[in-house]
């Protein structure tokens, strides 16, 4: 499993390629925005994209779900609760396609020849997830290297948040964490220095 990072947009959104080497095939999580970067690394790589995945609902996830998906006829994959048409505080802008499909906890989807479990983390928004696949957690907005996701917007709920990252540090092992943006790190790494996730395991 090959797994390039692509900042994208004005927020420098973690755009993630995750790619079968034996294949080619790949699955995109969370196309934010600048369309033509990420498909120009997929066209030049010779890739063929599966699925797209979103972690969450905010419009720096999703600003490139459309032409993406359009250009490469993968299948959309979100939670119901940060879909636009079932987000009571009208939040959300972005709403699966009709081909699309939603996912929610323990959810397995095979995309690529790889397995990918989903794994809800809300906190950040209603229908926030963390999607697992091999030893790599792609955390979206949950969780960050030495931080967590703000709760202050429409649909967060710090309390939520920190069952959130409890759930996800007790999870058994290492892994390395993907996050929504800024650097990569590991989960031991965020169990042992991140004061959000400490606090959430005193819990």
């Amino acid at each position: 499993m090959l797994i390039k990072t692509l900042p994208v947009g004005q927020l420098e959104t973690n755009c993630y390629v995750v790619t079968n080497e034996d294949t080619l095939d790949c699955v995109v999580i969370d196309p934010g925005d600048e369309a033509n970067t990420i498909l120009d690394y997929m066209e030049s790589n010779r890739l063929h994209c599966k699925a797209i995945f979103l972690t969450h609902g905010h419009f720096d996830h999703v600003g490139a779900v459309d032409a993406v998906a359009e250009e490469t006829g993968a299948v959309v994959y979100m939670n119901q609760n940060d879909d636009a048409r079932y987000d009571p505080a009208r939040y959300m802008r972005y709403s699966l396609p009709e081909s699309g499909r939603f996912y929610g906890d323990g959810d397995v989807i095979n995309a690529a020849g790889l397995r990918f479990e989903i794994i809800a983390t809300p906190g950040h928004t209603r229908g926030g997830v963390t999607i697992r696949c091999e030893d790599a957690l792609f955390t979206g907005d949950t969780l960050f290297k030495g931080s967590c996701g703000r709760t202050d917007l429409p649909g967060g709920d710090m309390e939520q948040e920190l069952a959130s990252l409890r759930k996800i540090c007790q999870l058994p092992g290492d892994y390395e964490v993907y996050p929504g943006h800024m650097d990569a790190s590991t989960l031991e790494r965020e169990r042992l220095f991140n004061y959000y996730c400490r606090m959430a395991m005193r819990k």
